[in-house]
């Protein structure tokens, strides 16, 4: 199950679960779409290819919430 993070990694824009606009490679490092453009789709951590990341129904936030824990280190 994808861990599904709140947060783009580069500027910290919050990314809600149940949203479309988030891109994570195979590690999950998340990114919001103007971030994953400026990366040219590619993860700056891994070099991973950076792709749309599915949408999770806030019905099924309960049994499998998303994660909290942001990842924005800032700059």
């Amino acid at each position: 199950m994808l861990e599904m993070r709140p947060d783009c990694e580069r500027c910290g824009c919050d990314l809600p679960a149940e949203a479309p606009g988030a891109f994570i490679c195979s590690f999950e490092c998340t990114f919001c779409a103007p971030c994953t453009e400026a990366l040219d789709d590619l993860c700056p951590n891994c070099g991973g290819e950076l792709v749309d990341r599915p949408t999770r129904a806030k019905a099924q936030h309960e049994k499998a919430p998303p994660s909290t824990r942001r990842h924005f280190k800032g700059r």
